[in-house]
């Protein structure tokens, strides 16, 4: 038995050594041009020159981040394919359809967390609010007048803010975009006067002053948007944040994976690297362990597991 061990051991560190032989492949369920597909193609050139083998991003946007997740569910487990996974391919959409094509606990292993993308609840300049307690009055003395853009009912976006209304007790009119960018044209146009998306896609406005932040859904205080409280410094235990994470198809090589996790954390710590994550409006501790992942994700399928029932969301 000793003897066998010894020999998986010595396989599995040889496996290692020789990975990657050839090109690796991120599979990304974004367009091109979105805040996952920027940071993918970002890190899969630094690890393309780490590892002296092509890193090849490739999309597959659309359906709510199905058939990204469906093609690297399906991929040969031989550490050629990775998953560039978000939150709502791997915790939300289970609780928001009622069947999918793939299982996110079963056919996927973790493998390394790349950053975290705080959703921050911000308004159009034109609003006479300053902060979160003076949004809530006003959406109070005037209920429905205040519409809240957001990229769908059954997205990140979409679900917080009907989260945020039943906590604050406010009455904010949810409209429902397809995709980010026009959310937020519209609110800096003032056809709609808040939005709640994510930090990475609304930090450039934020610095040109086109749209005011009022608060943020992390459980601290973010680098860059310091003098912006957060969510739960109001209602305490509202911390709900998106997060891009690296996962394999089941089956892939442990030792592979553990390579892969490392080479991540090597790439995440570098001084240029998150400097430049930080510019992007992500929040970046390093890769972590894939057994410190396997407990965030687990975590993260209980927090939104109350989330929709919280705010009564049926699957569809």
């Amino acid at each position: 038995m000793k003897l066998l061990l010894l020999l998986l051991l010595f396989t599995g560190q040889a496996l290692a050594q020789e990975w990657p032989a050839r090109p690796v492949r991120f599979i990304v369920s974004q367009a091109p041009g979105t805040s996952p597909d920027i940071t993918a193609r970002y890190l899969a050139d630094r690890l393309s020159k780490l590892w002296n083998q092509s890193v090849v991003v490739e999309n597959r946007p659309g359906g709510q981040n199905v058939p990204g997740a469906q093609a690297a569910a399906k991929s040969a487990p031989d550490g050629y394919t990775f998953f560039y996974a978000t939150t709502a391919a791997i915790v939300a959409n289970p609780y928001t359809f009622k069947a999918l094509p793939y299982d996110p606990q079963r056919d996927f292993v973790p493998v390394a967390m790349i950053a975290k993308s705080p959703m921050v609840v911000a308004v159009n300049p034109s609003v006479p609010a300053k902060t979160l307690a003076e949004l809530v009055a006003l959406d109070k003395a005037e209920p429905g007048r205040l519409a809240a853009a957001n990229e769908g009912a059954k997205t990140f976006g979409g679900m917080m803010g009907q989260m945020l209304n039943q906590t604050a007790g406010v009455r904010l009119l949810q409209v429902p975009y397809n995709g980010v960018s026009p959310a937020i044209q519209d609110t800096i146009a003032n056809r709609t006067q808040v939005i709640l998306v994510s930090s990475a896609a609304l930090l450039p406005f934020l610095k040109r002053g086109e749209l005011r932040p009022l608060a943020v859904s992390a459980g601290k205080r973010v680098r860059g948007l310091e003098d912006v409280p957060t969510l739960a410094e109001t209602y305490p235990g509202f911390e709900y944040v998106g997060w891009f994470a690296l996962l394999a198809p089941t089956g892939t090589p442990a030792a592979i994976v553990q390579k892969a996790n490392r080479d991540m954390d090597k790439v995440l710590t570098d001084p240029e690297v998150a400097q430049r994550l930080f510019d992007l409006g992500l929040v970046n501790e390093g890769a972590g362990t894939p057994e410190s992942l396997n407990e965030f994700l687990r975590a993260e399928r209980e927090r939104w597991g109350k989330l929709v029932k919280d705010i009564g969301l049926q699957p569809e």
